[in-house]
């Protein structure tokens, strides 16, 4: 009875569009028959492709209870896997005999109205009985493999690994800067940090196995949860000994991973600073007035050339030309060499350092006076 009902209800919903193509119909046939005074163009002529969708769109929202209702709320995650060139009709099939959805029918002209049908992509999926068939047409077509890799660079800042994960489909770059700005009383070792400061510097660089229901949550607690273990007691302890927080070591170490381009200069740069801050001078760092500086987006960078007025006209904390001592937290994510070279330093008295423009290999001639620095920004800048 139930049933029958429903039919007739459709029924005249089609009819009712059916009047409304008719009437159309016959107000064209009108206009066309009452003199060439009338446009006869004025009035759009129904198309059948026009018509056909308007009756989908009455039926789904005849049937909007059964495409919000899970075939079983009570269901279990299963693999589920799309092949190469399987069509809408294929896919839905699948879906109702693996018992994700009840009617693959309905399935179908949803995939139709909102023209997803080309937009389902081949993969192996995690889907559930749980779902509903909307969330299901959403995650066929925005989902992932079970299993992906990402990789996450030395170097980067915070949002340049939000806009990386959006990109990869993992997971919106608002809602991982919003998490990132957060507490993580879990993770002990970040219980030093100034309050309100970010996870800038403490997200670690790595590549990372990930999961389909991985969003931003999972991801930064795998990346804490790797900084936590990559970073070992021994090396906690080797900070207590110079005299430093984990916190200062990160924020130094990644001055260190955005100046160094040879791996063994490393600790020599390291050093360089360590003897800027023990002499009480600025640490002149320029990668800090990069930071400070942000976005360009005339360049579409985060890390972009510094012109002869950026070092006095950019008002930031974080402008190590124009306040003394270490910025007020790490520029970007080191890597752990980066950490290593904060924490053993080369035992050199260097105090200067420039690009060897010469060699273009990005190495650095180093001195330990400013008129040896001078002799050598003339030697070998271009």
């Amino acid at each position: 009875m139930r049933k029958t009902i429903r039919v007739l209800i459709f029924l005249v919903a089609i009819l009712a569009v059916l009047a409304l193509f008719v009437g159309g119909g016959y107000l064209v046939w009108q206009r066309m028959t009452a003199g060439p005074s009338v446009d006869a163009g004025a009035l759009p002529t129904p198309d059948a492709g026009g018509v056909e969708k308007q009756l989908i769109g009455l039926y789904l929202q005849f049937r909007q209870a059964d495409l919000e209702t899970p075939a079983d709320p009570q269901g279990k995650p299963m693999p589920f896997t799309v092949e190469p060139g399987e069509t809408a009709a294929d896919i839905a099939a699948k879906l109702q005999q693996a018992g994700l959805i009840s009617d693959a029918d309905l399935f179908r002209m949803l995939v139709r109205y909102y023209d997803m049908a080309n937009r389902l992509e081949a993969g192996e999926y995690e889907l559930s009985p749980a779902m509903t068939m909307v969330e299901i047409a959403e995650r066929l077509q925005h989902g992932r493999l079970r299993e992906m890799t990402i990789t996450i660079p030395e170097g980067w800042r915070l949002e340049q690994i939000a806009a990386y994960l959006d990109e990869q489909g993992v997971a919106p770059r608002s809602d991982f800067i919003a998490l990132a700005s957060q507490e993580w009383p879990e993770f002990a070792f970040l219980r030093d940090r100034p309050a309100g400061s970010s996870l800038e510097g403490y997200l670690f660089p790595d590549t990372y196995r990930i999961g389909p229901s991985f969003g931003a949550r999972e991801v930064i607690s795998l990346m804490l949860a790797n900084f936590d273990r990559r970073v070992t007691p021994e090396l906690r302890a080797r900070a207590q000994e110079q005299g430093m927080t984990l916190h200062e070591v990160l924020t130094l170490a990644a001055i260190v991973e955005r100046e160094a381009v040879i791996p063994d200069e490393r600790p020599i740069i390291a050093a360089v600073y360590l003897n800027r801050l023990e002499a009480g001078m600025y640490l002149g760092a320029d990668p800090t007035v990069q930071y400070a500086m942000g976005f360009n987006p005339k360049t579409g960078r985060w890390w972009n050339p510094l012109t002869a007025e950026d070092y006095q006209s950019v008002d930031s904390p974080y402008n190590t030309y124009t306040h003394l001592g270490l910025p007020p937290g790490p520029i970007c994510n080191p890597g752990l060499d980066a950490i290593r070279a904060v924490l053993y330093p080369a035992s050199v008295d260097y105090l200067y350092f420039v690009r060897n423009d010469v060699k273009g290999d990005g190495s650095h001639v180093f001195s330990r006076t400013f008129e040896e620095h001078l002799e050598n920004q003339a030697k070998y800048r271009r």
